[in-house]
């Protein structure tokens, strides 16, 4: 694994880095499929397809229809995720102990704002973030870097390796690469010679006990 540079900012993805929403996806998008005439997907397929926004990835589902179907998306998901919504064991600990450094910590995620903050708000974890960029806030999404150039602008210091992102899916390695980030790629994936799916990174963490070694070790 290679040094890292001490973390001055860490910015998370959201969905399945912090908190374990498959299961929700899984469901509401199914209930989409189902409506617009599409068959349904396995929760594996979803897990290995669903990473971009919708509104890059709805109009390669669905053509013209694709505002129908984000609209009936977004309803099937906030009639059941917040009675559904789980951390990822160990994510609180995680957080708990950013705050207790001199670390800027932030949300960048493809999740639509105003959903995130119903989520932050029902886990009782908006205290923990300084910024929370979502799903059309910037230009561009994920894997785009201008949500987390967005989030940096409430940062005081340097867009360097200084600045770690934290997440699950090659869209989150390629926003950190985008901005000259350090790259942490999160959860239980096999990676060959430190790529993913087409991207680089520089440290690999299967959970959040091995996120927080990860980070009091470079403080």
């Amino acid at each position: 694994m290679k040094i890292l540079a001490k973390p001055h900012a860490v910015l998370f993805d959201w969905d399945n880095t912090l908190v374990d929403t498959w299961p929700t996806i899984h469901r509401a998008l199914n209930v989409t499929l189902d409506y617009m005439g599409h068959p349904a997907w396995s929760l594996e397929h979803v897990k290995t397809t669903v990473k971009k926004s919708m509104r890059e990835s709805f109009p390669e589902m669905f053509a013209q229809r694709w505002e129908e179907a984000a609209a009936h998306y977004q309803q099937s998901y906030r009639a059941i995720h917040l009675g559904h919504l789980q951390p990822l064991a160990g994510a609180e600990e995680t957080l708990k102990y950013l705050r207790t450094q001199p670390v800027f910590v932030g949300i960048v995620t493809n999740k639509k704002t105003d959903t995130l903050k119903l989520e932050l708000n029902h886990l009782g974890w908006a205290d923990y973030f300084d910024v929370a960029v979502g799903a059309g806030d910037a230009a561009r999404d994920k894997p785009c870097g201008d949500p987390a150039l967005l989030a940096m602008q409430h940062y005081k210091g340097l867009r360097d390796q200084h600045v770690w992102f934290v997440g699950d899916t090659a869209v989150d390695l390629g926003c950190a690469s985008a901005i000259g980030a350090t790259a942490i790629l999160f959860g239980d994936h096999t990676p060959v010679n430190l790529t993913h799916d087409g991207y680089g990174f520089d440290a690999h963490v299967r959970d959040h006990a091995a996120m927080k070694s990860l980070l009091t070790g470079a403080m």
